[in-house]
């Protein structure tokens, strides 16, 4: 089952949303970056959402404070503001995945984790297939020494 993080300080939208999802999707809700920080720290969570205008940190300001610890999960940011520098530095600083407008629509949102999830998962496929060819070129190598040595 997908993990997913979803992040607004609107109590009314964490519920619509946990309401709405969380019959296919297994649902993480908080109202602030520090108890995202906390969700992050104690579940695997593969597609995070968050609302941009926070108090305290921004949805690009938290994506941005996690990509060195939490790089893995696919983010997209949601806000109901269609601001340009926002969607630039939404890409450019918190390498967000997708943007999404409020209010959302619940077959948009569902496609983007979707399509989220299946990026996060094709690329720790890919993680681990790179592992997988680093290791057969280091027995390769071997062997050819053992090869040439003989």
């Amino acid at each position: 089952m997908i993990n997913i993080l979803y992040i607004d300080d609107e109590p009314h939208n964490l519920i619509a949303f946990k309401a709405t999802f969380r019959r296919t999707y297994n649902v993480f809700t908080c109202e602030n970056a520090e108890d995202g920080f906390k969700i992050l720290q104690a579940n695997d969570i593969h597609v995070i959402l968050s609302d941009q205008r926070m108090p305290k940190m921004t949805g690009i300001e938290f994506f941005a404070s996690i990509l060195n610890k939490y790089p893995d999960p696919i983010r997209i940011l949601i806000t109901g503001y269609t601001d340009i520098n926002a969607v630039i530095d939404a890409i450019n600083l918190g390498q967000v995945y997708k943007y999404l407008t409020k209010p959302w629509n619940e077959n948009d949102v569902r496609n983007f984790i979707e399509k989220a999830y299946e990026v996060y998962h094709l690329r720790k496929e890919n993680i681990e297939l790179t592992e997988k060819l680093i290791d057969a070129n280091r027995k390769l190598e071997f062997l050819a020494r053992q090869s040439l040595l003989s």
